[in-house]
């Protein structure tokens, strides 16, 4: 990608220049997209590599794992635990409470861009649908991106009321990590029916609607300490909503936002919207360099 030349839209930017960019002064650098893939193939390699030859660095799954001896459970699922069986044993508070502590870190949802595995092929599918959706063969279907807290408070529901983890029978992102860890399961056709259902009738249709892992996370993300920020070099070109799945958070890049701002001599605002997955993609595209990352306690560092 070039940015500074060109309007790196959907359309006119093909999937796999997206893994590059041009800096100002012409040189390729990897962009958030290629890192973010090395990242989650990384974390995913070490899982596989832990349970098929023993090297004991990071073991289990998402759901439940060990990092060099040390205990880590996913937020959602210990409160699937906490509603199924009204209690959670010592090790597991021990290890969501680490998993919190980093993320308030990090930032909540970036979860979802930078480890989880369904997230690359649901990249795919994205581009897929975009083609489909250019040439006319199928329309964009678009919802209320508030009907995921539904799914969250369902699926802790079932779990209360029936005593089992309900969720995972359906969660994608459990499937894949099971699959890449232990190895082939039938369950895998269901990841390919919701691949398809993005491909063919939604965008990105399990992140942004449905998977309350992505909610639970986006809850810790309105309070993390890395965002995205945002300055008034921003000419409002509404580049980054094109490519931004959950664009609803880069409202102040809209031109009656930035000017409501700019009235009040405010020239630099974090991105604080919980569905924000920190992906970078925005930032990748952004040829005013008005989106960064930043950490909101470097003051205090």
């Amino acid at each position: 990608m070039d940015k500074y030349n060109n309007r790196e839209t959907i359309k006119n930017t093909t999937f796999w220049s997206t893994f590059f960019e041009t800096t100002k002064d012409g040189k390729k650098k990897f962009s958030y997209r290629m890192k973010r893939w090395i990242l989650v193939i990384s974390i995913h390699l070490l899982f596989f590599l832990s349970f098929a030859i023993d090297i004991q660095t990071l073991e289990g799954t998402l759901n439940g794992s060990r990092f060099l001896g040390f205990h880590l459970i996913d937020v959602f699922t210990t409160l699937e635990m906490l509603a199924a069986e009204h209690h959670i044993h010592i090790n597991i508070i021990i290890g969501v409470s680490t998993i919190i502590l980093f993320y308030l870190l990090v930032g909540g949802r970036s979860y979802c861009a930078w480890v989880c595995p369904y997230g690359i092929l649901s990249e795919i599918g994205e581009k897929l649908h975009n083609k489909l959706v250019a040439k006319k063969i199928i329309k964009e279907r678009k919802f209320d991106h508030r009907v995921k807290y539904i799914f969250w408070g369902m699926f802790l529901l079932f779990a209360a009321t029936s005593g089992y983890l309900v969720f995972e029978t359906f969660s994608v992102v459990g499937i894949m990590s099971r699959f890449i860890a232990y190895g082939w399961s039938l369950t895998l056709v269901w990841v390919l029916v919701v691949f398809l259902i993005e491909v063919f009738y939604s965008r990105r249709a399990w992140c942004s609607y449905i998977c309350p892992i992505g909610t639970t996370y986006g809850m810790i993300g309105k309070v993390s300490a890395l965002r995205v920020q945002w300055n008034d070099n921003c000419d409002s070109c509404m580049v980054c909503h094109d490519v931004c799945f959950e664009n609803q958070v880069l409202e102040i890049t809209k031109a009656k936002y930035k000017k409501q701002i700019s009235e009040k001599g405010i020239k630099e605002q974090y991105i604080t919207g919980a569905d924000c997955t920190l992906c970078g993609r925005c930032i990748d595209v952004c040829h005013k360099d008005a989106l960064k990352f930043d950490f909101r306690l470097k003051s205090l560092v």
